[in-house]
């Protein structure tokens, strides 16, 4: 199983933003992420590109057969097609000039065997040498990968022209998963969101994600986790059906963009402490059940010349500096980290329309939030004044509240109607405002649950407006624009290129984020005190969710403890670890002080 030329990825970001990013990055060696959850903006982006690049475009409509699979197949090899025809390009460049060619082997990690082979052939003239190590270097030179997520709770059943559920093969997540098994992409899937078995078992449907004679996997499994527990308990449901985990990529319950699915209190450093003293046990629990699959389910059994690999951990969420990147990889033994907002700065790397990139510029951490607008009902990381919140201002005051809801993928509510609709959708959303208005005799009541209501906005659509305005598909005025960074994007101001960003992952250069930016522990702990005690405001029984706070804060104080273990070691370049302290004086008193309020509330309540 190859890995990356890289130390670190880019992860989705919504269902657009990173739309197209292997194209722009791939080429260069760097892998990047896909969200294939909008088939129908896959479809639009796809129709763009055909005619950019002059290749021949088919229209799968929406109605088509197995239209939403299809759909999917067709952008990803298109995608491939494209990158690969760029990677050849740049890999026929001559060396010793100022193009692609260098800015391939510049951007590579100082300390890899292939940027110091590159330096020596920098430092030799024309000989028979360099000739040799040319060829070396060229023979060496990687794509990036073009990795897919499918979030796997979002998996919502399509219905028939009469209104009737299709069979589970066509539901959301089974039709993505089957879009991308076609593909002729040798790549990764990753699985956010959720444990789903009835997707997990779909997988063993699809012969490329087994071994092939020569032990080879062409796709691969990544699954994005929480905790150690659940890595454990998914690896072995997986391998008991001889599918192997390539990696688990824990991320910050909080500190990232998009869902921020919260711990119960685990911060990211303890998380990554037990990952690193456990990890063995996601290979010694595994291996066996692997090779007991093939040895009863496949012709020739686990061959003896085949390599079981250890499987990869990554860590992402709120990675601002080289220090703190050093630490997740050299102290937590981290194979590698995802940086994922930072990028939407990166023209090279992302889709971002330009009134949503002076947003971000402009934006400070005030203007980032843990907002409700996801009609999941997960809280969603976010920034106001977006061009979807307008939008929804605006439908709201015109007495029209919510979407029409031109997708459908997060249809879940079956509270007033037979078959799920969205809560973000006007429908749902006049029934609920009704509902509310009849049951509820306090205005003031009314107006709080009315406001949640209003909340939800159309994150289908709106996530991949932004896309569709960069690329020139759409005008502004068209595409109300969602965009759900995470609160690190507070600290990058401008536009950066992709070399510039690279070079700060890789602490070459003066850093792009200034001296007094917290930390991203300081910062993840921050919210997560924040968090609990917005649990506390909502809680209606405590009771009935003492026991379940009182663990909440025993994990945070454990965390806390390992956050200032780590604030009394030497810092690396760039990291900030006074603010460690300084927060974990400030949040610690906070703790317990809600944490006496609770106790009091429940001393007057007995």
């Amino acid at each position: 199983m190859q890995h990356s030329l890289h130390t670190f990825s880019i992860p989705v970001m919504g269902t657009g933003h990173s739309i197209d990013s292997p194209i722009r990055v791939a080429p260069f060696g760097i892998n990047s992420v896909i969200s294939i959850v909008d088939d129908l903006l896959i479809e639009r982006i796809r129709k763009h590109y055909s005619n950019v690049m002059d290749l021949p475009y088919e229209n799968i409509s929406r109605n088509a057969e197995d239209g939403r699979s299809r759909r999917i197949t067709a952008y990803l090899d298109l995608v491939q097609d494209i990158v690969q025809s760029k990677f050849e390009a740049i890999r026929n460049q001559p060396f010793f000039e100022q193009n692609d060619k260098s800015k391939y082997f510049e951007m590579l990690p100082d300390q890899t065997e292939l940027k110091k082979l590159y330096r020596r052939l920098l430092s030799l003239s024309d000989s028979k040498e360099g000739k040799s190590i040319a060829s070396n270097l060229n023979n060496s030179m990687k794509m990036g990968s073009i990795d897919v997520n499918i979030m796997a709770k979002v998996d919502g059943f399509s219905y028939t022209n009469s209104g009737q559920p299709m069979t589970s093969e066509f539901s959301d997540g089974s039709a993505a998963l089957r879009g991308y098994a076609k593909s002729k992409l040798s790549s990764s899937l990753i699985l956010s969101a959720g444990f789903n078995p009835r997707l997990y078992n779909y997988l063993a449907e699809f012969g490329d994600f087994y071994r092939d004679v020569a032990g080879n996997i062409k796709k691969k499994i990544i699954l994005k986790v929480s905790d150690f527990r659940s890595a454990l308990i998914q690896g072995k449901y997986l391998a008991k059906k001889g599918l192997e985990v390539f990696e688990y990529r824990i991320e910050s319950g909080l500190n990232c963009g998009g869902h921020a699915f919260a711990s119960d209190g685990y911060l990211l450093p303890a998380l990554l402490k037990e990952f690193k003293e456990k990890r063995e046990m996601l290979s010694t629990s595994i291996q066996p059940l692997i090779e007991k699959y093939y040895e009863e389910s496949r012709e020739g059994g686990f061959k003896s010349d085949w390599i079981f690999s250890s499987p990869r951990i990554t860590v992402q969420g709120g990675i601002g500096t080289n220090g703190e990147a050093r630490r997740l990889l050299n102290d937590f033994d981290m194979d590698a980290t995802g940086w994922g907002s930072p990028f939407l700065m990166v023209p090279e790397a992302t889709t971002v329309d330009e009134p949503t990139m002076k947003l971000l510029q402009n934006a400070t951490e005030e203007d980032l939030y843990l907002s409700g607008v996801s009609p999941l009902g997960v809280p969603f990381n976010n920034v106001r004044n977006t061009g979807s919140e307008k939008w929804h201002k605006e439908r709201i005051e015109k007495d029209k509240p919510g979407s029409p809801c031109p997708k459908g993928f997060l249809e879940s509510n079956t509270e007033f109607t037979e078959n799920p609709i969205c809560t973000a959708s006007s429908q749902y959303q006049l029934l609920k405002i009704s509902q509310i208005k009849e049951n509820e005799s306090s205005k003031e009541l009314q107006e709080n649950k009315i406001a949640k209501v209003l909340d939800k906005a159309c994150l289908c659509d709106h996530l991949g407006n932004g896309a569709l305005i960069s690329l020139g598909i759409l005008k502004e005025h068209r595409a109300p624009q969602a965009i759900c960074p995470g609160p690190n994007i507070a600290w990058f101001n401008r536009q950066y290129s992709l070399q510039e960003m690279t070079d700060h992952i890789y602490g070459r250069g003066t850093s792009l984020v200034p001296k007094e930016r917290p930390h991203m522990f300081a910062k993840e702990l921050v919210m997560y005190v924040d968090y609990f005690e917005t649990m506390i405001e909502q809680c209606e029984d405590f009771d009935a969710e003492f026991k379940q706070f009182k663990k909440f804060k025993n994990n945070l104080e454990k965390g806390i403890e390992l956050c200032l273990e780590i604030a009394n070691t030497e810092a690396y370049p760039d990291e900030n670890l006074t603010s460690i302290i300084e927060t974990v004086e400030v949040q610690s008193k906070r703790l317990a002080k809600i944490f006496e309020n609770i106790e009091n509330k429940m001393a007057v309540t007995c």
